[in-house]
């Protein structure tokens, strides 16, 4: 679906992008994974076409460089941040459908698939920023693109609205869609990606499983437990006999775990009948403060 060979990008005398090669097969969710700096963004540029660079890249067999209004007609793109009109939703897709020359009629489907339905003669101020960024994914949709490309999709989120997008993204890529995404979030990452293009200083390091590059980078997560009044003293004296470092906050317990430990702190509970309500992953900085560490 899209093959990138020696892609270098240059900013004056700033190499922004090194010689990156990789392929992308269609229906894989692919995330672009480094820190500020690292070439993610300009990678995205690149992609759409709307940067000049060196080197070969071609989507779906389009060339970029040569064909690049073609190859953008293929990918929907979500920015990190999306300003919009003072227009109500269902205006808003319309302006956004005429200017992508699409039928109007794909407006209710993408409204459907990102639950916006039911708001649609809302004003675009009213909404939340989770229902914006949604908004944002609807008009990415509205000509049916195979390719989405998104950019730090979740970044401004809350932690619910994080979780409801990736839950349509991860839908989106299950009906087909191919997802490229760059994060600095490894729950988002771990979520929904089969596959990691780790980038440093404008080189491509290596390609990793979310797994393998969790365990490369020596990351480790904060799993925050849901789990009944009645049991929360004894989830905490099981955890603290198995060893693990943890923080009760109020309802929940944050319990700090290795890459592929999830699951084994969820068994741990169902073998002692404690039951679990919710559960999440989230980044270690995102673990309120409780008097230290258990």
């Amino acid at each position: 679906m899209i093959i990138a060979k020696e892609i270098t990008k240059r900013y004056g005398k700033m190499l922004a992008l090194d010689t990156v090669s990789f392929t992308i097969n269609a229906g894989e969710s692919i995330a672009l994974w480094g820190a500020n700096g690292a070439g993610k963004t300009t990678a995205i540029r690149c992609l759409l076409g709307i940067h000049g660079f060196e080197g070969t890249l071609t989507v779906s067999g389009i060339n970029v460089r040569k064909h690049g209004k073609a190859a953008r007609a293929l990918i929907g793109y979500v920015p990190q941040e999306l300003s919009f009109f003072e227009m109500s939703v269902a205006e808003t897709l319309v302006f956004y459908a005429r200017l992508k020359k699409v039928d109007t009629q794909t407006i209710d489907s993408a409204l459907k698939t990102v639950d916006l339905f039911d708001h649609r003669t809302k004003s675009v101020n009213a909404l939340s920023g989770g229902m914006k960024q949604r908004l944002a994914l609807a008009i990415a949709l509205l000509a049916d693109p195979p390719i989405l490309l998104l950019d730090e999709p979740t970044a401004s989120l809350d932690t619910a609205a994080q979780r409801d997008f990736i839950r349509m993204i991860r839908n989106l890529n299950a009906e087909g869609k191919t997802i490229v995404f760059s994060s600095h979030h490894f729950e988002e990452v771990a979520a929904l990606a089969n596959g990691v293009l780790l980038l440093n200083d404008g080189k491509l390091v290596n390609t990793f499983t979310p797994q393998d590059l969790a365990a490369e980078l020596g990351l480790r997560q904060w799993l925050r437990v849901m789990v009944g009044t009645e049991d929360k003293s004894e989830a905490c004296r099981v955890l603290e006999n198995e060893g693990y470092h943890f923080v009760p906050n109020g309802k929940a317990i944050y319990v700090n775990i290795g890459a592929r430990q999830k699951m084994d702190v969820l068994r741990l509970f169902s073998d002692v009948q404690i039951s679990v309500t919710d559960f999440d992953v989230t980044d270690s900085h995102a673990v309120p403060e409780n008097g230290g560490l258990s």
